[in-house]
């Protein structure tokens, strides 16, 4: 897949606040129960499912690895994938025990149906809306059937600009996103939805925040009259 102009203004964004990013968010999940709930489920999912329990768990748009960690401490087996050279760098320092890469989630090093879940965790707030169905349908490609799904988003109908971040100049455009597009775009792409939620603004947040479970329908085995 070619890579666009905004992917290359995303990767060099994130390569200088990585750092600073990491630092500043550490510990973010702590004031967060009901991300670290949602979290919590889709982790249970994966582990409970019989086409996804022992199967690896890709985190895309990994960071600075903290919530690939966090997965893993609820008992599945994450490793991370990121755009930035930099964020993979900080994420094997800080996680040496993990396995993190670099790499574009449009265009994953992943065979088909094999992964037990997959999670975004706001790294699809930068990609355009009509850039998220191909996105999806890579996810959907590479989850086994019966595996899990989870997208955390900015819940809303807007474009804002960001000039500047983390203590840096950036060049990146967020997406706020209606919780029933990213469901209709879900279930487009094959994948079912299991449960959504959105929650008020808290801390530094300026608008609601949307996290949404889907799962890839299992084959048809046949079998009926």
């Amino acid at each position: 897949m070619k890579e666009t102009s905004y992917l290359n203004s995303v990767r060099a964004s994130y390569d200088a606040v990585a750092v600073d990013y990491a630092r500043l968010l550490r510990a973010e999940l702590a004031d967060r129960p009901l991300d670290r709930a949602m979290l919590a489920a889709f982790a249970e999912c994966v582990r409970r499912d019989e086409g996804g329990a022992g199967r690896a768990v890709a985190d895309l748009g990994c960071g600075p690895g903290r919530v690939t960690a966090h997965l893993d401490g609820l008992g599945v087996r994450a490793f991370g994938v990121d755009l930035s050279p930099a964020m993979v760098a900080v994420a094997r320092r800080m996680y040496p025990g993990l396995r993190f890469e670099v790499g574009s989630m449009a265009a994953l090093d992943v065979a088909d149906g094999v992964l037990g879940g997959v999670l975004a965790w706001y790294s699809t707030v930068h990609t355009p809306p009509g850039d998220l169905p191909p996105l999806f349908a890579e996810f959907a490609r590479v989850l086994a059937p019966g595996g899990h799904v989870l997208i955390a988003f900015k819940a809303g109908d807007e474009k804002i600009r960001l000039d500047h971040a983390y203590g840096h100049p950036v060049d990146l455009d967020v997406y706020r996103t209606a919780p029933e597009l990213i469901a209709d775009l879900l279930t487009g792409a094959g994948l079912e939805e299991v449960a959504r939620l959105v929650r008020q603004p808290a801390g530094h947040e300026k608008s609601p925040q949307g996290f949404l479970l889907a799962r890839k329908a299992r084959r048809d085995t046949g079998g009926g009259a």
